[in-house]
């Protein structure tokens, strides 16, 4: 595996990579990788003919009152990871590498941005729509590979990409959960061991509006009333936003007539978390 962290020394090595390989696939990555990332990394493998992963702590995507200088950071581990799970190049620049000085270039996604983690996390999408389109650019991968944990952000960059006309693939891939139903992140070590005995209840309120929809419930008020009593459980639970939407294009739904989605967020303690769960009728 290759370990690269300037962009020169990464086109030198994408060069001979594509001579020697076919498709490239790319997992994006902000490290501190757990299985839910090397989920993606094993589909890249079975498809495409060279996987590559970024690890890079997007300075651009975090507001001023959010976890930037204490987000985890174990390089050495996550590329020991990455080396086992068979990747063949992977890319850790630098913020100065990514935003030298004098940088001044930005990419705003309209449409899908303004509510739910736009409406809490101020310019959080400006930061990843730039920096995605920065490492699209760069590596030029057939498919992109992205985990349905954090979906507002697969409608925003799938939006983005067709709206460049860029020439790849957006591939979401299914939540990889722990034993007790709680999502995997990597900010799931911030929480005390109450807090995430109790931030396992996100998924079981999920379930519950799963369940009403599967007795034939459409109505989207019932379906969140459920989510909202069942995190009621979880005293230290603090909902953010609970909400049915469209899965195409994430408008608020009152009453389900096909698919949707079902968004939630929810902070523990100085932790927030996101989740959701897909309502498809058989």
């Amino acid at each position: 595996m290759q370990f690269i962290n300037s962009v020169d020394a990464l086109k030198e090595a994408l060069n001979l990579l594509r001579r020697k390989s076919g498709k490239i696939g790319f997992v994006p990555t902000m490290g501190a990788l757990h299985e839910g990332h090397l989920s993606l990394v094993s589909r890249s493998r079975k498809e495409m003919d060279a996987t590559v992963v970024s690890l890079f702590v997007n300075p651009t995507q975090f507001g001023p009152s959010e976890d930037f200088n204490k987000y985890p950071r174990p390089v050495e581990r996550d590329r020991a990871l990455c080396e086992k799970a068979g990747v063949d190049l992977l890319f850790s620049p630098s913020p100065a590498e990514m935003y030298p000085a004098g940088y001044g270039t930005y990419v705003l996604q309209e449409r899908y941005t303004e509510a739910f983690e736009g409406a809490v996390r101020t310019g959080h999408f400006h930061g990843v729509c730039t920096v995605c389109a920065k490492l699209f650019n760069l590596l030029r991968p057939a498919v992109a590979y992205f985990g349905q944990k954090d979906y507002q952000q697969t409608v925003v960059i799938r939006r983005m990409v067709k709206d460049l006309n860029m020439e790849l693939d957006i591939r979401v891939c299914p939540i990889v959960r722990e034993a007790d139903g709680l999502a995997m992140s990597s900010r799931n070590i911030y929480l005390s061991p109450e807090e995430r005995l109790q931030a396992a209840t996100l998924q079981r309120a999920l379930a519950g509006a799963e369940r009403a929809f599967a007795s034939g419930e459409r109505s989207a008020a019932p379906l969140l009333n459920e989510v909202r009593k069942i995190l009621r459980e979880a005293p230290l639970a603090q909902l953010d936003y609970a909400a049915v939407v469209d899965p195409n294009n994430l408008q608020e739904l009152r009453r389900i007539e096909t698919g949707a989605v079902v968004l939630l967020a929810a902070r523990f303690g100085k932790t927030r978390l996101i989740d959701n769960t897909l309502l498809s009728p058989e």
